[in-house]
C-alpha cells in the first residue's frame, strides 16, 4: 500500500474563517469493511466535517474507493492552497532509514489566517521504532529548511509517543523534545486512546516557529472525544477507531489583529497629584 493511500490530508475548510481547525486522526484500518459500516462512516464523516485540514491515517484502499466516497459526503470552500510538497527520503550518509512510512511533506499557503503559510509533516510510526522515528523528524525539519524558505512547521500524527513505546527515560534521546523551540501541544499526561484499559498519549501535535506558535487560538489544542460527543458506547466507538483525533486552531488574520489591538498598551492620562 502506498504512502499516499496510508496517509491522507484533506483540505475541507467548511467553516466561517474565524479560525482554521487542524486535526490528526488515526482511523485504524479504514478499508472496505469499515466503509460498509454505515454507523462508523457517519461518525467518521462528522469528525472530518469539524476540521478545515485533517490528516487521516491507516487508510487501506488500494482501489482508491475511500477518498472519493469521503469527498462525495464533504463540501466546502478551500481557504488554503498547496505551495509545494515532496516525499522525504532518508538518504543521509551513515544514517539508517528509520521511517516505516516516510513523511509526505506539504507546504500550505493560508491567506486568511494570522500565519500566512505553514508546513505540515505527518508521521505514523511503527510502535517498536517510535523513539527513533520521532527523533528523525528533526532531520526532516532541517531538510525542509534547506529546500524551502519556510519558518512555520506542524508535525502531527500517531507518533505512538506514550506508555511502553516511548518510556520516560527515552525522551532525552528525542531532539524534537530536547530542543525547546519545538512546542508540544498534546501533553504526555493526555489520553488519546478510546479503550478504558489504556491511558496513552500516542497522538501528538508539535509546532516550530514563533509566528505559528503565537497564532494558536488559546485552549484550542485538545483531544476530540467523539465517543462522548456522539453518545457512543465503547464498542461502537471502537468500530470507528481506537484513537481519538487531536486538534488545534489557528487564529484568523482578522481575529489576530483585533486581539493585538485589544491588548496593546494605552497611553495613560496624566492625573494631578493631591
Amino acid at each position: 500500500m502506498s504512502l499516499l493511500l496510508a496517509t491522507l490530508l484533506l483540505l475541507l475548510s467548511t467553516h466561517s474563517a474565524l479560525a482554521l481547525r487542524i486535526c490528526s486522526f488515526n482511523v485504524r484500518s479504514f478499508g472496505k469493511s469499515k466503509k460498509a459500516n454505515c454507523n462508523a462512516m457517519d461518525v467518521i464523516v462528522k469528525v472530518i466535517k469539524r476540521c478545515d485540514i485533517i490528516l487521516l491515517m491507516e487508510i487501506k484502499d488500494s482501489n482508491n474507493i475511500i477518498c472519493p466516497t469521503l469527498l462525495e459526503r464533504l463540501n466546502g470552500e478551500k481557504l488554503v492552497s498547496v505551495k509545494a510538497s515532496y516525499l522525504y527520503h532518508d538518504y543521509q550518509a551513515g544514517d539508517a532509514d528509520v521511517f516505516s512510512r516516510e513523511p509526505f511533506v506539504v507546504w500550505f499557503q493560508s491567506p486568511h489566517t494570522a500565519v500566512k503559510d505553514f508546513v505540515i509533516v505527518p508521521l505514523h510510526t511503527t510502535p517498536e521504532t517510535s523513539v527513533k522515528e520521532i527523533d528523525e523528524l528533526a532531520d526532516v525539519y532541517m531538510d525542509v529548511k534547506r529546500r524551502w524558505k519556510a519558518e512555520n512547521f506542524i508535525f502531527m500524527g500517531d507518533f505512538n509517543a506514550g506508555c511502553s513505546y516511548v518510556p520516560k527515560k527515552a525522551w532525552k534521546n528525542i531532539r524534537l523534545r530536547t530542543d525547546p523551540k519545538f512546542i508540544w501541544l498534546i501533553r504526555d499526561q493526555e489520553d488519546t486512546t478510546i479503550k478504558k484499559s489504556t491511558n496513552c498519549a500516542y497522538d501528538r501535535i508539535v509546532l516550530r516557529g514563533q509566528e505559528i506558535v503565537t497564532s494558536v487560538v488559546p485552549q484550542s489544542n485538545s483531544i476530540f472525544d467523539f465517543q462522548k460527543a456522539y453518545g457512543l458506547t465503547e464498542e461502537k466507538a471502537l468500530d470507528v477507531s481506537d484513537h481519538f483525533p487531536v486538534e488545534f486552531k489557528l487564529q484568523s488574520s482578522r481575529a489576530f489583529t483585533n486581539s493585538k489591538e485589544s491588548v496593546s498598551p494605552k497611553k495613560k492620562k496624566k492625573t494631578s497629584r493631591a
